[in-house]
């Protein structure tokens, strides 16, 4: 009879390949890269260790130039994104449980419409003629022609894509906190600012050092915003690496600056996770022994005083601009899409048009580049669920040794850089250029959606009644009829959910796929990354809006199988 370890380890084997053959191979070819004495784009993967391409990268003022400017501008797009996705977070927390689902949609539009349209849409908030300048110019103030194409602009943008997960993992921790616990620290008298610091605050510490974490390595490899907006005045790692790889066909370089900006980030991220630990001892101390959990310093009655008058205000105004930050570039870029303009740059507007939706109905480009996408986003959700669901059930229902690591190993793609394994992946379809582009850029978006697959999979294998499959087991249906009869009934939320979830987040990858697509396989969000970098025609805005009203629609579908504000709190 088979045991339950070796069942555990069978439903694992299928993801751990899967990530081992399009995750831990193109890492491992970046380390190989990297360790090349010189460029030779069709030499040999193998050759003697060289520290040449380290020496070149840390020896020469220019790249560390860009490295710590990319980590400086990390860490302003972190600071920005906390600031405004906690009172984002908490919003969402007190919105009654019956509007918390359409609550989310703020959050999840945004989240899941891809980098460039949201890029484009910061580029008409801030032009000169741009709604912001409009704004100011009501008060007299302005116009400002220089808030585009410099590192604040970018630093903007970023903080536009990357702030729904600071409030996604705050709200995590937010949403599962007593509300009986503030109503105590209330009836000792503490005012709301000494409840916020002493209880709500402590309490969101672990929510918060997750997104901090997770924006930081995300912002320290972006480049398809700050393309859009840094106008050639801004260069960042991401950037140059996109550079190296494939302008000069340097891989030894991108691959050596890659891993530097890795371990840099991962050193900050390392950074954060003492910290954090020092601030929230009771999430390693279960038994309650050591050091007692209030670990934040006393503040002065003055400041307190201060912050009970200002804090409501400040919240209101911080939310207000969380909202207008994640909403209002997207409304600008459906506005801009039915603008009678000359130039897609041009703000103001000019009159209603349907001509550039038109353009795009006729121009083949697009229909083959969302027709490309359209397969790669099924094909990879497709892959994903054959090796997530049985990777869930590994994670739920057996223990064997070795199953914490390879949970770790499975949700590793989150935390390491996308351009890393667009440059290993490049090189391996270089080396085995008999496969077809397709199959590289599927491998890519299969490893992007698995862990978002999994994560979703294991909560709802955790909800699945056990008593039913004992029944049927009872009565002489043996392990496929439970499966199809009993389980398969029982995940169909959790899969219609992962679905959506995958397919939306390979539709409008971009980050990773510009490296591997191909004049004849290409996707729509590299089409419109390629098109806005000349702004011709705002038929990349008409392109954007139709797929904005594509995710909107999938949200409202997932939405029938489960619950928007219970997707992420799990």
């Amino acid at each position: 009879m088979i045991s339950q370890r070796n069942i555990g380890r069978g439903l694992a084997t299928p993801v751990t390949l899967v990530l081992i053959a399009a995750f831990a191979v193109p890492m491992a070819v970046v380390m190989l890269l990297s360790l090349h004495g010189y460029s030779d784009p069709f030499g040999p993967l193998f050759r003697t260790p060289s520290a040449a391409q380290y020496a070149t990268v840390l020896g020469d003022f220019f790249y560390l130039k860009v490295v710590l400017e990319t980590l400086l501008l990390a860490g302003g797009v972190t600071v920005v994104s906390v600031l405004l996705g906690y009172p984002l977070a908490l919003w969402l927390v007190s919105v009654p449980a019956r509007w918390r689902a359409l609550a989310f949609v703020v959050i999840l539009i945004p989240l899941l419409t891809n980098v460039v349209v949201r890029s484009l849409g910061i580029v008409l908030l801030l032009a000169p003629d741009g709604i912001l300048n409009g704004v100011l110019g009501w008060f007299g103030i302005g116009p400002f022609r220089g808030m585009l194409y410099n590192y604040g602009a970018v630093c903007v943008a970023l903080a536009q894509v990357f702030m729904p997960y600071v409030v996604l993992a705050l709200y995590d921790v937010l949403q599962g906190t007593s509300p009986r616990v503030h109503e105590a620290a209330e009836s000792l008298g503490a005012s709301p600012s000494m409840v916020f610091w002493t209880v709500r605050f402590p309490m969101a510490l672990p929510g918060l050092r997750a997104g901090i974490v997770v924006v930081f390595l995300m912002a320290s490899t972006a480049y398809v915003s700050a393309t859009i907006l840094g106008g050639g005045r801004v260069l960042t790692s991401g950037m140059l690496v996109y550079r190296e790889a494939i302008v000069n066909l340097n891989y030894p370089v991108a691959a050596a600056l890659t891993l530097v900006m890795t371990l840099a980030s991962l050193g900050f991220s390392g950074v954060v996770l003492l910290v954090f630990r020092r601030l929230t001892p009771w999430v390693n101390n279960a038994g309650g022994q050591g050091r007692a959990a209030a670990t934040l310093p006393a503040l002065p009655i003055a400041l307190v005083r201060t912050m009970d008058v200002v804090g409501p205000i400040l919240s209101k105004v911080l939310l207000a601009a969380a909202i207008l930050l994640l909403l209002l570039p997207l409304y600008l870029v459906v506005m801009q899409s039915f603008n009678d303009v000359p130039q897609a740059s041009s703000a103001k507007f000019m009159g209603f048009t349907l001509k550039w939706y038109q353009l795009v109905l006729e121009n083949g480009n697009y229909t083959a580049a969302f027709l490309n996408s359209v397969r790669l986003a099924i094909g990879s959700t497709l892959v994903a669920l054959a090796v997530s669901i049985p990777a869930a059930f590994a994670l739920v229902r057996f223990r064997f040794p070795g199953i914490s690591g390879l949970a770790v190993f499975w949700a590793l793609p989150l935390s390491l850089p996308g351009v890393a394994i667009g440059v290993g992946m490049l090189q391996l379809l270089s080396i085995f250029f008999r496969l077809p582009p397709f199959l590289g850029l599927l491998a890519v978006h299969v490893v992007i959606v698995i862990p978002f697959c999994i994560s979703l999979l294991v909560a709802s294998v955790m909800q699945l009644d056990r008593s039913q499959e004992e029944a049927a087991a009872s009565l002489g249906a043996n392990a496929v009829q439970r499966f199809f009869r009993i389980i398969l009934p029982g995940l169909a939320p959790g899969i219609a959910a992962a679905s959506i979830m995958a397919f939306l987040t390979s539709f409008g990858e971009v980050t990773v796929t510009s490296f591997l697509t191909t004049a004849r396989m290409t996707t729509l969000p590299v089409r419109i990354y390629a098109d806005s970098t000349f702004m011709l025609e705002p038929t990349i805005h008409a392109v954007s809006a139709m797929t904005m009203l594509l995710t909107l629609i999938a949200l409202f579908v997932l939405n029938k199988f489960l619950r928007l504000d219970r997707l992420y709190a799990r």
